[in-house]
């Protein structure tokens, strides 16, 4: 079978001509196939020059014809132009075309109109489609491809038919990003809309619905830097974060729906990058930025589980508070477990305190903390980036319980902004328990602040304060330096 392509401008005479005679041929000869590309005028010397560069091939007119050898796999060969496409016509299929002048001018500017008009068409029924935009920072960071092939579903935005997904990442590296994008569009995902690439913050968190903060790029968090002691590896750090969250801060404050949904995930200074976002864009409510606590939460039911011989899915409503990256508490007060195989049994529903249970006081009072610190350094250790598929699900459980598709009853920690609960300190962010209802999480109250969870929780708010003076102090150098 002989297969060609036909492309050629729209407003072109010669590829009227030469689509004319195409369709002519394919009428009359059941093994003759032809394949038309329409570009329009403006677009058609960028066309040629990438499809010619791609294949090796010299051409500079409209139209240009080729023929395809896939089926016996091989690539296309070029044949030529209009003239080149008229012999073969002739020598092999004995047809010609005596289209007079007039004729193949009048069809080119049927073409043309032709385009036009299915442009337009394309162009209102995108405008119809209203998608949901979704920004990701640090896009090519290992979190971010566990996270989008989960992230684009029904499952997580039950009611969304479409959505517009906008990677961010501003080391700068488009080629990266340009395989991602190919990547995702390869998934075939059901409501994905469109994919776009950023490397600048020209137009960052334009329309955002939803941001996903993943920037861990700034802080070799787990690595030790020569010639440089702790004191001035963390004011390096917190320089860093200083400079980026106060632009993204300001950038969310402008160019963001007002309803959007903030989550800042990761291992480093969460709580203060949260925090200074929450400083520069005063103009959205303070309930739409978030922390994920949900991958600490998860580590310390993963322990728990494994002392108690049942699944992690089996331990739940375990709280953590306070600092998620320093300082934090892992409260038990309203942890159960589920199929615990011990002297009482029940059916699937039934479950028990783990406090109950658990025995071993001098475990849970010495030992269970260091382990959740050390179950994601192991990690880290051994692969040396952030544990990126638990970062991932903790980000996927926070939007689905944001979303309503969770149980009202259904416990999680959360860092937020929370003054006036459990008398914490005002303007910074910790992680508390909270539920989620209609969209909307509010903090829970009927739960036990003892003397020590009191005295961590302070210890958690003097680490962020000392934090946040930090990143205050670079912020005053930085405007001073562009007032000079």
């Amino acid at each position: 079978m002989a297969k060609f392509v036909l492309a050629g401008k729209t407003d072109c005479p010669h590829y009227a001509k030469a689509e004319l005679l195409a369709d002519r041929l394919q009428q009359s000869l059941p093994n003759f196939r032809i394949h038309k590309i329409s570009i329009l005028p403006d677009k058609w010397k960028e066309w040629l020059e990438a499809t010619c560069r791609r294949n090796g091939w010299k051409h500079e007119q409209s139209p240009l014809v080729w023929r395809e050898l896939v089926a016996r796999g091989g690539k296309g060969v070029l044949l030529g132009g209009f003239s080149e496409f008229l012999e073969h016509c002739q020598d092999y299929y004995n047809i010609t075309s005596d289209m007079p002048t007039d004729i193949m001018l009048s069809v080119a500017a049927e073409n043309l109109e032709t385009e036009m008009n299915l442009i337009v068409e394309e162009q209102h029924r995108v405008s119809l489609i209203k998608p949901l935009h979704i920004w990701i920072s640090s896009a090519l960071s290992p979190a971010c491809h566990f996270l989008i092939p989960n992230l684009l579903s029904t499952e997580v935005f039950p009611h969304i038919s479409a959505i517009s997904l906008h990677l961010l990442d501003l080391e700068g590296n488009e080629e990266g990003l340009q395989w991602l994008r190919m990547e995702t569009e390869d998934l075939a995902l059901r409501l994905l809309h469109q994919v776009t690439i950023h490397t600048d913050l020209e137009q960052t968190f334009q329309e955002a619905d939803v941001i996903v903060l993943l920037d861990e790029w700034w802080s070799d968090v787990y690595c030790d830097t020569e010639n440089e002691n702790e004191e001035e590896k963390k004011k390096r750090k917190i320089k860093g974060i200083s400079d980026r969250y106060r632009e993204y801060g300001q950038l969310i404050d402008t160019k963001a729906n007002k309803e959007v949904k903030v989550i800042v995930s990761g291992d480093s200074f969460i709580n203060l990058r949260c925090s200074l976002l929450l400083d520069n864009a005063r103009s959205i409510d303070s309930r739409q930025f978030v922390t994920t606590t949900t991958q600490l939460e998860n580590e310390a039911r993963a322990i728990i589980a494994k002392k108690l011989q049942v699944r992690t899915s089996d331990v739940r409503n375990v709280i953590v508070w306070g600092n998620i990256s320093g300082s934090f508490y892992i409260d038990l007060q309203r942890a159960k477990v589920f199929n615990y195989g011990g002297a009482i049994k029940g059916p699937a529903f039934f479950s028990q305190p783990v406090q109950t249970i658990l025995h071993d006081r001098k475990w849970l009072q010495q030992d269970f903390e260091d382990l959740v610190c050390s179950q994601r350094a192991a990690v880290v250790s051994k692969t040396c980036r952030a544990a990126a598929m638990s970062a991932a699900n903790g980000i996927l459980t926070v939007l689905k319980a944001w979303n309503g598709i969770c149980s009202p009853d259904e416990v999680f920690s959360m860092g937020a902004l929370c003054p006036g609960y459990y008398n914490l300190p005002e303007g910074v962010v910790l992680s508390v328990p909270v539920t989620f209802r209609d969209g909307k999480w509010s903090v829970l109250s009927d739960v036990l602040v003892g003397d020590e969870l009191k005295e961590r929780l302070q210890l958690s708010a003097n680490e962020l304060r000392q934090e946040k003076e930090l990143a205050s102090e670079n912020c005053l150098i930085v405007m001073n330096k562009e007032d000079s």
